[in-house]
């Protein structure tokens, strides 16, 4: 029977890891539409989003099996109930992924070239912070948890900054109204994936070290 446990807990430790690849896979290729302004990976992102609901769906039965059929405890619980978490949080990364295609069909590559460089900045950060967050799910390794927190604060940063920088060039030139509306939706779609990378490597931290961190106050030890 606990061999049997075992086999189920690992197996959906990798129904997590392949969910947070194909979270990472449909973020760089929106990321890359808005980059290049080639449309088509920014259409499979979109088209691919059902397969991402679908396998949350299975990963939460799987957690409710577990539970249910199982009387798990310490780290074994620990991983089970941080893995809903991660797996919802997943999800919405996904989410966002679709919602930045979405924009990257809508504006053109390099429009509003001071700001739209802030926001391929921030892109690239945030895209740091998942994989270092999924890494440390991997690995179970609370530094790389760690590195993520430190990394929040600078994308919040960057995304108060582009939204001064548009909103300043929006009322300079209302010609650039409808593409400044649509940056400032990627940079804060940007932002959101940044917390979610946060609250799994947050998780991360509780699954290795049964601890119940806050990045900001974690930052701060």
């Amino acid at each position: 029977m606990e061999r049997h446990f075992d086999k189920d807990l690992q197996h959906l430790k990798d129904q997590l890891i392949r969910m947070g690849s194909m979270v990472e896979e449909a973020l760089a290729r929106a990321l890359e539409s808005l980059r290049t302004g080639n449309r088509a990976p920014a259409s499979s992102v979109i088209e691919g989003d059902t397969h991402v609901n679908s396998l949350e769906v299975k990963i939460d039965d799987q957690i409710i099996d577990l539970l249910a059929l199982n009387q798990p405890v310490a780290s074994d619980l620990r991983l089970i109930l941080a893995a809903q978490k991660i797996n919802n949080d997943l999800e919405r990364i996904g989410d966002h992924a679709v919602n930045l295609a979405e924009s990257s069909l809508v504006l053109t590559a390099g429009e509003l070239e001071g700001p739209f460089g802030m926001v391929i900045s921030m892109s690239d950060t945030v895209r740091r912070m998942i994989r270092q967050a999924l890494d440390g799910f991997v690995h179970l390794d609370p530094s790389l948890g760690r590195a993520v927190l430190a990394q929040d604060d600078l994308v919040d940063g960057l995304n108060r900054e582009v939204f001064k920088r548009v909103v300043g060039l929006m009322k300079s030139a209302p010609s650039v109204i409808d593409a400044g509306v649509e940056l400032i939706r990627v940079s804060r779609n940007l932002e959101r994936v940044a917390d979610l990378a946060t609250n799994i490597a947050e998780e991360v931290i509780f699954i290795a070290q049964a601890r119940v961190v806050k990045h900001r106050s974690e930052q701060h030890h």
